[in-house]
């Protein structure tokens, strides 16, 4: 679908944290309004989809790392070790 431009004006510190926080997340923030107002449509339109975090394997997961770092028992791995250079 082609993209289109809109200007949103925003108080300063909202603009500022809206920057930091897609960053910290490796998103920008045209992606994150975007995702805001396409769960918005669906919710409105009544397509409101499952979320991840409404599956219970994906509950119980994060149950178990949660567990794992609060006891310290989580094994930490680097960048490389993951994904391989």
């Amino acid at each position: 679908m082609p993209k289109t431009r809109l200007n949103v004006s925003l108080d300063q510190d909202l603009a500022d944290f809206a920057k930091v926080f897609a960053a910290e997340n490796r998103t920008s923030v045209a992606e994150m309004v975007t995702q805001y107002l396409l769960a918005l449509k669906r919710r409105v339109d009544g397509q409101q989809m499952e979320t991840v975090l409404e599956n219970p394997a994906f509950r119980q997961a994060m149950d178990d790392v949660q567990t794992k770092l609060r006891e310290g028992t989580a094994q930490w791995h680097s960048y490389d070790e993951v994904f391989g250079e």
